[in-house]
């Protein structure tokens, strides 16, 4: 079983950057790709954007093109946690950001997910 609790500042103007973090619980998170989606207002339940993923020892970063250049997503297995740096953040970035964690040793396949955390981004 892991545990996913995201944190990170919610509100910020256009132009402007977040650093989310997400912690995990139990043994196993060495050994899990862990990524960051988004769901936006207004969308449909089923349009949860995968903004960007890590591999188990950082090997193989993934991101979505509408973030590349602009968000960096980085691990500390040593502390179980992943972080999403995102900078140069447009209201088009507003969403509810899910940190979510893979089977072991497998690239996607996700099976835990945290709670969420609203990002809010204003013109």
């Amino acid at each position: 079983q892991v545990q996913l609790v995201e944190s990170g500042v919610g509100s910020v103007q256009a132009g402007g950057s977040l650093t989310l973090s997400c912690v995990a619980s139990g043994r196993t998170f060495s050994s899990r790709c862990i990524a960051w989606f988004r769901h936006g207002s207004g969308k449909g339940r089923e349009a949860r954007e995968l903004v960007a993923g890590i591999s188990w020892i950082g090997g193989h970063i993934y991101y979505a093109d509408s973030v590349k250049a602009r968000f960096t997503i980085s691990r500390d297995n040593t502390k179980n946690s992943v972080f999403l740096q995102m900078n140069s953040l447009n209201p088009e970035d507003t969403a509810v950001y899910y940190c979510a964690a893979g089977k072991p040793y497998s690239i996607g396949n996700y099976e835990y997910w945290g709670q969420g955390t609203q990002v809010t981004v204003s013109s």
